[in-house]
């Protein structure tokens, strides 16, 4: 899509959450966002031909910056795969799959160095951008065969298996929700006297936020803002459903109930956008950049438990990334590595990944268990 193409969607997209507002009155933020996001012809997830990921794109995820990412994970499903009984058949889902890099990556590895576990391996791919299906297809071409491109709707009988994403329950929608007077209000996205968006408090959309907010033990102060996501716990609800045995394993950024919200530096809320790799305001631009908010790890938790899944570990990404075996993966390409450049650019990105400021020290990878 070129530049002027992309400006053009936007404008439309623009111009009909302006127009819905007028006829509607203020709508909730997360009805905004998932407009801005998943709009069905010019969401940002969805409209064609967007370059998103990489240094071209407006952010870069663990996949894209290593090949040792999807390696060390590779690794670690097939650990799983044996603490499965090593079944005759072996389902990975991947939600969110993006570009499919993440992919390529574990299908690789699986093939060279773990040929049971790949033989035994369907990889399904979850991606809600169905014009770049054509893109991951061709992508993952030496895979066809153990490669399926599904929807969430059509998870199902996955025994065993493994559900896995990275950086995909940060883009769900969220509801944005404050206090005032002691009472719990909802920010709603209307239009200010110059037809420009802009915030507005009312009443909450639904019951269901109260009951999350309690059921989660949040306590906010006065005029503090905070995120919620009931999408997490539909998708939860999904993924538990379906996955008969196996294992849920979820990476992204967050924190804890406690860490999250009672925490001075997020008192407005961990809500930004990103376009190019700079913030943007939020409401500027439907539908050109991406719009992310932190996972709250005891909400991911909780509605697991109550569905069948047991934790069995949530640790930061770079701890993880060394206890699943990055530094052995990092030595296996090291031997094969053509010349010192390849050799110093693999060095480079696993220091990058487990270094204490680095890149994988702001995330979190949660792993459940279905029995």
């Amino acid at each position: 899509m070129s530049q002027s193409e992309a400006s053009a969607t936007s404008r439309s997209l623009n111009e009909y959450l302006i127009d819905r507002i007028r006829r509607e009155g203020p709508i909730t933020f997360h009805e905004w966002m998932r407009e801005a996001l998943y709009n069905d012809h010019a969401g940002y997830y969805v409209r064609p031909g967007a370059t998103i990921w990489g240094r071209a794109g407006d952010y870069r995820t663990s996949p894209e910056t290593s090949e040792l990412f999807a390696a060390t994970f590779a690794r670690f499903f097939a650990d799983l795969y044996q603490e499965l009984d090593e079944p005759d058949r072996f389902h990975i889902v991947e939600c969110g799959a993006g570009d499919g890099s993440l992919a390529e990556g574990v299908l690789q590895s699986l093939r060279s160095f773990f040929p049971h576990v790949y033989s035994a391996t369907t990889y399904f791919v979850v991606e809600v951008g169905f014009n770049r299906h054509s893109d991951i297809r061709q992508r993952l071409a030496r895979f066809a065969t153990k490669v399926e491109l599904i929807s969430d709707g059509n998870l199902c009988g996955l025994n065993p298996g493994i559900v896995f994403s990275n950086e995909l329950l940060d883009a769900f929608p969220v509801h944005l929700i404050t206090k005032r007077s002691d009472e719990l209000l909802e920010i709603y996205v209307g239009l200010n006297a110059s037809g420009a968006f802009d915030w507005v408090t009312g009443p909450l959309s639904t019951g269901r936020l109260r009951d999350m907010y309690q059921e989660n033990g949040i306590e906010i102060e006065t005029d503090q803002i905070i995120e919620l996501s009931s999408q997490i716990d539909k998708w939860l609800m999904t993924v538990a459903k379906n996955l008969r045995r196996g294992y849920v394993i979820t990476v992204d950024y967050g924190a804890e109930t406690k860490e999250l919200y009672d925490n001075p530096d997020r008192f407005q809320g961990t809500l930004r956008a990103f376009a190019r790799h700079n913030l943007v305001d939020v409401l500027s631009h439907p539908g050109e950049h991406d719009i992310t908010a932190h996972v709250n790890w005891t909400q991911v938790q909780s509605v697991g438990s109550a569905h069948g899944l047991r934790t069995v570990r949530l640790q930061r990404q770079d701890k993880f990334l060394l206890d699943a075996g990055l530094l052995d993966e990092l030595e296996r390409r090291l031997a094969s590595a053509p010349d010192e450049a390849e050799k110093i650019r693999l060095t480079t990105a696993a220091r990058e990944m487990i270094l204490p400021n680095g890149m994988a020290a702001s995330f979190q990878v949660l792993v459940q268990e279905k029995a």
